[in-house]
């Protein structure tokens, strides 16, 4: 998700249809600080977060919903699309202007705002949380963010320009990845799209296998905290790279100037084979082209067939209730409403094509779309790497994709921007 990070940070059904609120009934009810309608009293909640790819569905959603709750009104910003969501988050709170529910990526993120959050662990949602999906927010047994969906990443490849290069056999390590590339080329079709101007894109979620594939990534983070544990010289680093080079030495042209939308343009039209991405673009590709038949390839480090064989999975995007808000039990409302009305939950499924992370919101492949399909088949047989951007401090993502923009333009080695990340995660360590 995108953070767009690039989970990219969800929900259709007639406006007609039945509108439930699991637990509290048709209307805020008095006594939970919700505003009642009869009184005459309209609060409006302030929602910022950075999935643009939802905003129609989320602006069709504020319809659905003040219908049903005439005492509340929603006021949806969205700052996203490779922009800095975290900075504009920064800004509106150091402003007065804080928004009532926002975006919260979990663990380093959710420590950093932690003092801003209200304790959701009462909400009736709660108990259906999927376990991964419940992790990042999680502190001391309690939960402080409502998971937005499961998303998962990789390359996204078109099956059918695989079968007509002659790839009978899906590529699992570099190697093969590579013979792949060669083949396509073979027929006329450029093997990767890569929009590595957006640095989400990069140093978001591209990095990720490089991280999770550690023997313990959990410990590799703590040993880069506390100066133990190094980029340089590190296999799993140097196979990343080696990875990237694979991709810039098979891709379009001027990949530092190709942003994400042209990318899409790419692989929806057929003009490339693969592009590294999420599920999150199935809404984007529709657009172009409904008619692909796509599926996810993992990102390889190397040549050992089983422990490249994993998608990147994660919570791209947590909403999150600031405990100071005058309205925020009528933001939990919102939230409530959201996962568990008959419109909300077909949004979430079939506008959004996301994957549910909750157990109480059923969807099927057909839903979900093809890259939605993939991920969830990659989950069902527990072919995961978790996700570890949040865990970063803040700001090295953006300073990670400048190194490898760096090097993807010849201006530096593997060695310099390897170096260059350990000196962006020193100097923003805490």
């Amino acid at each position: 998700m995108n953070n767009k990070n690039k989970w990219k940070l969800s929900l259709i059904a007639p406006l007609a249809a039945s509108l439930a609120l699991a637990g509290c009934g048709d209307k805020p009810e008095a006594g939970n600080g919700a505003s009642s309608p009869d009184s005459g009293e309209v609060k409006t909640v302030t929602i910022f977060q950075f999935k643009t790819e939802i905003v129609d569905g989320l602006n069709e959603l504020k319809v659905a919903f003040e219908k049903e709750h005439p005492g509340i009104k929603l006021d949806i910003q969205t700052v996203g699309g490779g922009a800095d969501y975290g900075a504009a988050l920064k800004t509106k709170f150091a402003s007065g202007d804080a928004p009532d529910i926002f975006s919260n990526g979990g663990y380093a993120e959710m420590e950093m705002w932690f003092d801003r959050l209200e304790d959701l662990s009462d909400q009736p949602w709660v108990a259906d949380l999927v376990d991964m999906a419940k992790k990042p927010m999680t502190k001391d047994g309690k939960v402080y963010g409502m998971p937005m969906n499961l998303e998962g990443w990789g390359y996204i490849y078109n099956k059918d320009l695989f079968a007509q290069a002659g790839i009978t056999e899906l590529p699992k390590t570099y190697s093969q990845l590579e013979e792949a590339a060669k083949k396509l080329e073979a027929i006329g079709v450029t093997p990767f799209a890569n929009a590595y101007q957006e640095w989400w894109l990069l140093g978001n979620q591209g990095i990720n296998p490089a991280f999770a594939l550690q023997d313990d990534p959990d410990a590799f983070i703590k040993g880069l905290n506390e100066g133990t544990a190094t980029f340089v010289g590190n296999k799993y680093f140097e196979e990343w790279a080696k990875l990237m080079k694979l991709t810039l030495d098979h891709g379009n042209k001027n990949p530092l100037t190709t942003d994400y939308n042209t990318g899409i343009s790419l692989l929806a039209t057929g003009k490339a084979a693969m592009m590294q991405n999420g599920n999150w673009a199935q809404t984007e590709i529709d657009a172009i082209n409904p008619d692909l038949n796509l599926g996810f390839l993992p990102m390889p480090l190397g040549d050992n067939a089983e422990e490249n064989d994993k998608l990147n999975v994660g919570v791209p995007s947590n909403l999150v209730v600031h405990k100071d808000s005058p309205v925020k039990e009528e933001a939990k409302v919102f939230l409530n409403w959201f996962v568990t009305s008959d419109i909300g939950k077909e949004y979430i499924v079939k506008k959004f094509k996301f994957i549910p992370a909750l157990t109480s919101i059923e969807s099927t492949p057909e839903d979900m779309g093809d890259l939605g399909a993939s991920v969830s088949e990659f989950v069902k047989v527990g072919k995961v790497l978790e996700k570890h951007s949040a865990k970063f401090p803040d700001g090295v993502a953006q300073e990670f994709a400048g190194s490898m923009q760096a090097y993807f333009a010849g201006k530096s080695d593997v060695k310099k921007m390897l170096e260059d990340m350990q000196a962006s995660w020193d100097s923003l360590k805490k």
